[in-house]
């Protein structure tokens, strides 16, 4: 990572609440091609995440701790704070002297730009303002929340004017908090309704609406330097499992999460 910062865009799209098994499935069965063209393999890698709802696991990535491979480790980390006794900590992780990731980047003259998705972006009171005041710049609308049907849409229109207003030799740190996958999210299945509720189902159509749009994403991303991209969900959610539903649960269904990271080459 020593190497990509400094000379590369940076993507990070968090996924919020998507589950590993569905982001598999639709994989596997070709159901999300513009997510799957990127993915190494063809298939997501299987993660831990770092915490069991969107406040707590976006802390501990804006920190430098992504979601950890389901194996046996340690694992060397990509970013990390400056930390006596890191065992993550390796030769190629970009090591910052800031407390967290988006201000060692900013410190590195990246401009760094969050657009939020579900309420913990809303900047609508204290605890909405915490992780968006990390970034020197940030945007919430309504529209980009998890009761909008077109919250993708509506984000990633923002995301290239962001990107359409820089100056071309402006390095940019862009982050991505996706909300359609997040409860309720029945209106992307046709034939679903309010009073049936949300289901495993109305998730993997949620996922399905994100890939058709994703790919406006990328192409702004890269429009003017190469990009390196991390596309993961922060938790997953649990929709009856074990009598489970939601997630701030320790259920393997939301412990689990799909995780990608991959270059986006320069647009030609």
């Amino acid at each position: 990572m020593n190497e990509v910062v400094g000379s590369h865009d940076l993507l990070m799209v968090t996924l919020d609440t998507l589950r590993y098994d569905v982001a598999q499935e639709l994989a596997a069965s070709g159901r999300i091609p513009n997510l799957a063209r990127h993915l190494p393999g063809g298939a997501w890698e299987r993660r831990h995440a770092p915490g069991s709802f969107t406040y707590a696991s976006h802390q501990a990535m804006f920190a430098g701790f992504l979601p950890t491979p389901a194996t046996p480790g340690p694992h060397p980390r990509l970013f990390a704070a400056h930390f006596a006794g890191s065992e993550t900590t390796a030769d190629g992780t970009f090591v910052y002297d800031t407390p967290d990731l988006v201000s060692g980047l900013a410190a590195a003259g990246y401009r760094t730009v969050c657009v939020g998705g579900v309420g913990f972006f809303n900047k609508r009171g204290p605890l909405g303002s915490v992780l968006p005041g990390l970034f020197q710049e940030s945007h919430w609308e309504p529209e980009f929340g998890v009761p909008s049907p077109t919250s993708f849409e509506a984000q990633v229109a923002c995301a290239e004017k962001v990107v359409a207003g820089l100056p071309r030799g402006q390095r940019l740190f862009l982050f991505v908090n996706v909300s359609a996958l997040h409860q309720p999210n029945w209106f992307h299945l046709p034939g679903a309704t309010a009073e049936a509720g949300d289901t495993r189902a109305t998730h993997a159509a949620a996922l399905e609406y994100v890939d058709r749009h994703i790919g406006r994403l990328f192409a702004a991303a890269r429009s003017r330097r190469p990009c390196f991209a991390v596309v993961c969900s922060d938790h997953g959610t649990a929709y009856g499992e074990d009598g489970y539903t939601g997630h701030r649960i320790g259920h393997d269904v939301v412990w689990t999460v799909p995780y990608a990271h991959f270059f986006l080459d320069e647009a030609r």
